[in-house]
């Protein structure tokens, strides 16, 4: 079962009105659920980041909860990111310690929907503001999933809004939350994340037998690589031979965007991948290393909840 990771970043939990609401409510609900309230474990900002970093590291799912501040994220959060997202453990040469974790964002937001268009005071869309987080998540190799969050969230007595109302649309946000950290744990989409991951890490050991890789792949297989086309399950053993006497073990295969498209007859995965390795010296680049950047396209089906893929395309598009 996936463990989920919730860091609440509101600096002041005591008077809140709605985080802490959503807080319960998932505690409540969801099994597996560690939170960790920032602002109780670190009143004077001073981030234990190994302490951090050891409760993120076994999670599946990370939820920053936290209330949208200044279109932003609040300073305890932010400097809760600063400090754990650290070199070599988020990004840099052996920074992937949150490879494929899902990070979702869950904020609430003061000022109503319709404030945050061209035409309103605010001028951005969430989405736009929301861009740096989506791109920390992308630089961490993280999967960043759609955001939940809920407008029309600060209660000011007599001022702005009923207590009432802004509670029940916290429990509201809560249910939200809820769902989609229950899509993420079940869905095929992150079976299909999990194998894209699984698929990189045992073909960069490049082991000797290949039947791991056939047993995904269908006996019809059609694979377009740099060196050719290759057909079937014969085919593709050809091809691995091939990479094999070109690549020593130890490649690295960096997933840096995933997208994936539900059809008629599966699933496309559109995949960017930076391979960076070691060549023989005795192969056709004669001891070169490797660092190029290439799309690949995978058409597959999960059949008995295994993932088994029908066609493998490779378009390189540098080096």
């Amino acid at each position: 079962m996936s463990k989920v990771v919730v860091i609440s970043g509101h600096p002041n939990l005591k008077e809140s009105y709605t985080n802490t609401v959503i807080l319960e409510q998932l505690e409540t609900s969801v099994s597996n659920l560690a939170v960790r309230r920032l602002d109780a474990l670190y009143p004077d900002y001073k981030i234990d980041v190994q302490a951090e970093q050891d409760a993120i590291i076994d999670a599946d799912i990370i939820v920053l909860q936290f209330p949208f501040y200044w279109y932003s994220i609040p300073a305890l959060l932010k400097k809760w990111l600063d400090d754990v997202f650290s070199y070599n453990f988020a990004y840099g040469a052996q920074g992937d310690k949150l490879k494929d974790k899902a990070l979702l964002l869950s904020f609430t937001v003061g000022g109503p929907e319709e404030s945050y268009t061209p035409l309103g005071y605010n001028h951005f869309s969430i989405e736009e503001l929301i861009k740096p987080l989506q791109q920390t998540a992308y630089m961490a190799k993280m999967n960043f999933v759609k955001p939940v969050y809920t407008h029309r969230m600060v209660y000011i007595e007599g001022v702005y809004n009923k207590l009432e109302d802004v509670q029940n649309r916290a429990i509201t946000h809560s249910q939200a939350l809820i769902k989609a950290i229950s899509t993420l744990t079940e869905s095929t989409e992150q079976k299909i994340m999990s194998f894209v991951s699984e698929w990189f890490s045992t073909f960069d050991l490049l082991p000797e037998q290949n039947e791991y890789f056939t047993s995904h792949l269908s006996d019809s297989i059609r694979l377009v690589m740099p060196e050719g086309e290759f057909i079937g399950h014969e085919g593709f053993r050809d091809w691995y031979a091939i990479a094999r006497k070109t690549f020593k073990p130890n490649c690295d295969h960096k997933v840096e965007q995933i997208d994936i498209t539900e059809t008629n007859q599966g699933y496309v995965v559109a995949l960017r991948i930076r391979l960076i390795a070691q060549s023989y010296e005795d192969s056709v680049l004669q001891g070169e290393h490797v660092n190029v950047l290439v799309n690949e396209t995978w058409h597959l089906k999960i059949i008995d909840g295994s993932v088994i893929i029908n066609e493998y395309l490779v378009d390189v598009l540098s080096r």
